[in-house]
């Protein structure tokens, strides 16, 4: 029995569907806030039961019987992780489980600027107290290219605070690729990265637009108090747009860089890069 965390968020749910493909539907479990939301997996015959990281009795039962359990991160900022993460380790310990995997970040190392890198190496820290294998999944960057890289489109300008190299991939390669990873015999010990083979910045992509598209994309440095301000009159919440200022921080401090070939390893082919997602986001 695998069970996934978080199976109705992005992350969880394409990767209990890869699940799908490779083993059948009565060896997967799912743990959810909300059983009616899973009821597409309920009848599929996959097994749902409600449990959410605040409910530890819950979560004891949604994993009871579970070989493997996949804890997806939460990433409320108004929260104490560390205390909520605690709960779903000290509940998958409690139920037998042989292996959890967490769906952690690249970068997860103390002096990080990136705000959730700190609740990232806690709770990295309380897995290896465990005694119990696990598995950290420090994922690389995986938003959507419109969201990463702003309206360029209409504006013909990438203009973002100074960043790094980062080696960004597409959230669904990485739900395959654990789906691969909880399928399979192979056991992946600690933390480990699923990154895309090669890091890219922001000038590399106002580069491969301008080649897309046959206009000159200009890349624009902002001044990161100026990136702030605006985001702040765009109705952003100032909490929100130092959170994501803190991600460019870290970038620029190379903390993103290193790209690794566990990701590609999993897929059993190359990640899709970096031209490859910014010329399907334009044919969409």
């Amino acid at each position: 029995m695998i069970v996934v965390t978080g199976a109705t968020g992005g992350l969880g749910g394409a990767t209990v569907e890869h699940l799908l493909t490779r083993v059948p539907a009565d060896r997967i479990g799912v743990s959810v806030r909300d059983t009616a939301r899973a009821r597409h997996l309920a009848d599929r015959g996959v097994r749902v039961r409600q449990g959410s990281y605040e409910d530890p009795a819950a979560l004891r039962d949604a994993f009871a019987g579970a070989e493997q359990v996949l804890l997806v991160s939460g990433n409320d900022p108004a929260a104490d992780m560390v205390a909520l993460h605690r709960n779903a380790v000290e509940a998958a310990v409690a139920a037998g489980v042989r292996r959890i995997l967490y769906t952690s970040q690249q970068g997860a190392v103390p002096g990080n600027p990136y705000t959730p890198s700190e609740f990232h190496v806690a709770t990295e820290a309380i897995l290896a107290g465990t005694g119990v294998a696990w598995t950290a999944l420090r994922n690389g960057a995986y938003g959507p290219l419109d969201q990463v890289l702003g309206p360029w489109q209409r504006t013909g300008v990438i203009a973002m605070p100074e960043d790094g190299p980062t080696p960004y991939v597409e959230r669904d390669e990485v739900a395959e690729a654990t789906a691969a990873l909880l399928a399979g015999d192979r056991a992946v010990e600690g933390p480990v990265d699923l990154t895309a083979p090669t890091a890219v910045t922001f000038d590399d992509f106002a580069r491969i637009a301008s080649d897309l598209t046959g206009r000159t994309i200009e890349r624009v440095v902002v001044d990161d108090e100026e990136w702030v301000a605006d985001q702040l009159a765009s109705g952003v919440p100032e909490q929100t747009a130092r959170l994501m200022l803190s991600w460019y921080q870290a970038a620029r401090a190379g903390h993103f860089a290193q790209a690794g070939p566990l990701l590609a390893e999993l897929l059993g082919r190359e990640p899709r890069t970096a031209a490859d997602r910014l010329a399907a986001h334009l044919a969409a």
